[in-house]
């Protein structure tokens, strides 16, 4: 049975069943015109949208279903994790090919689903329409946060410190490898291919963050880290300077860029899909960032460089200075 011959009612309906019950605070839920939550008390909220197109964003020779339905919650969750918020609710649209089948549509609610509890956050609604052509899965997602523990890329001086959660270059490094067909799943290149397919989101990280007021500024690495610097760089009216020798590029990941004939450190920098954040601490407020780092439960985190007076985004490699990389762009 396809989502064509189903009809968009009864795969409303479906849909409905496989959602587990709605927090009390979700006060109107699926099959509405529109969803009615309740406010938290005292806390602002944070929206956020982002969708995923077949063929753009995902090769279905390369993730599955369930795949594709997991990331398209977690690139939407890990921005609100770069804002130190809360998620709580999300909206999923599905646009579908009129082929697809409805053992293929519970294969793609079980990624999102399976986020989703991960997450802590509830479908609250959302839309199914019919593609011409590719899978498309377009999320929005809501949180809250205090309002003195939003994290933003604009409140970076001249002096603080740049950090990065994790490692970077990984997901790329996987896709290109599903690309060249060098990988195999459970095998070589398996840790950066799973990166790429199933990006974790450092949702405890963000909300640490924003809880001990420990950064200046913060974003999530979904266009890649030099992207990333340049942007905060830019928000915050600074420049940036980033130690090559001192990133934390996957170790697969590297060999497999070298491997290529790429340069590591450039194909790290200018590769997205890692959804790690990238934030910047000030020096007077060093301490507070080491109890961040103590509830960080083992998650690595590095200093890579600083934010400067002059307006440069550069990168130091090999004894000299050059600009900083651009990221990746749709356009």
């Amino acid at each position: 049975m396809t989502a064509g011959s189903t009809g968009e009612r009864a795969l409303i309906e479906h849909i409905r069943s496989r959602l587990p019950a709605h927090p009390t605070s979700l006060l109107i839920g699926p099959g509405d015109d529109a969803a009615v939550l309740a406010p938290t008390r005292g806390a602002l909220q944070v929206l956020t949208t982002d969708a995923l197109v077949e063929g753009v964003h995902f090769d279905r020779r390369f993730s599955s279903l369930s795949d594709i339905g997991y990331k398209a919650l977690a690139v939407n969750v890990s921005d609100i994790a770069a804002m130190g918020a809360t998620p709580e609710f999300v909206l999923l649209s599905l646009i579908l090919p009129g082929g697809f089948s409805r053992t293929e549509l519970d294969e793609l609610l079980d990624g999102v689903l399976e986020m989703a509890a991960e997450a802590r956050t509830s479908v609250a609604g959302g839309n199914i329409s019919r593609s011409p052509g590719p899978l498309i899965v377009d999320v929005t997602a809501t949180g809250s946060v205090r309002p003195r523990r939003v994290l933003a890329r604009s409140g970076g001086q001249p002096g603080d410190f740049i950090y990065v959660t994790g490692s970077i270059g990984g997901a790329a490094a996987g896709l290109g490898a599903l690309q060249s067909g060098s990988a195999a799943l459970g095998g070589a290149m398996s840790g950066p291919v799973r990166r790429h397919q199933r990006p974790q989101p450092r949702l405890r990280f963000g909300s640490l963050l924003g809880r001990n007021r420990a950064a200046s500024a913060c974003m999530d690495l979904s266009d890649g880290l030099a992207d990333a610097v340049r942007q905060i760089a830019e928000a915050s009216g600074t420049g940036a300077t980033i130690d090559a020798s001192l990133l934390p590029i996957d170790p697969e990941a590297s060999a497999w860029f070298a491997n290529q004939g790429q340069d590591p450190v450039l194909a790290a920098l200018t590769g997205g899909d890692d959804y790690e954040l990238l934030f910047t601490v000030p020096r007077k407020l060093r301490g507070r960032f080491r109890g961040v780092q103590t509830h960080a439960q083992g998650l690595p985190v590095t200093r890579i460089g600083e934010l400067t007076e002059a307006r440069e985004v550069s990168l130091l490699l090999d004894g000299g200075s050059q600009p900083v990389p651009e990221g990746f762009t749709h356009f």
